[in-house]
């Protein structure tokens, strides 16, 4: 088995919080593992943690929402990365409105989308969740600092509870 560790260390990747909802439900994680991976049609990939009650109710869900983050929203980094949704509601600490198809899209965050689930794909111990995007908002002042993966936010990395 090659050890993949040396070439992803260099590497520094946004982090994502990525919500969900159905059948009433509501689940949200912080996500390091999502790209764009394709131009035409334009789509979106996450990666999300089969050990995660996130992606328990995104198994279920049409649409998912992916929320970037200002490196100084490490409060809310850490509330949907090192929370569970089984003991807290993460929703119910921070203001949010229901998006396309009534996934929950969180208020605070600079910039989000919503994609309708297009695919699922088998990656190991994460399944991508293919999205194409159906509502995207972005900040006017595209100035911000993202919160990324080197900021440390001491949560744990690979598979955080959520």
């Amino acid at each position: 088995m090659t050890d993949l560790d040396p070439f992803t260390e260099a590497l520094d990747y946004p982090m994502y919080v990525v919500t969900a909802e159905a059948g009433g439900e509501r689940g949200g994680c912080l996500v390091g593992f999502g790209s764009q991976c394709s131009m035409r049609p334009v789509r979106f990939i996450v990666w999300l943690s089969k050990v995660n009650r996130t992606y328990r109710v995104a198994a279920r869900a049409d649409r998912l929402a992916v929320h970037l983050l200002r490196r100084d929203q490490d409060g809310l980094a850490r509330l949907f990365g090192g929370e569970t949704g089984d003991r807290t509601d993460k929703f119910a600490q921070v203001p949010w409105h229901p998006g396309p198809g009534g996934v929950p899209v969180l208020d605070e965050a600079p910039a989000w989308f919503v994609g309708r689930v297009e695919d699922r794909v088998d990656g190991g111990d994460h399944v991508g969740f293919l999205l194409a995007p159906e509502e995207v908002r972005h900040p006017a002042d595209q100035g911000f600092r993202l919160l990324t993966l080197s900021d440390g936010l001491d949560i744990p990395a690979g598979h955080p509870v959520d």
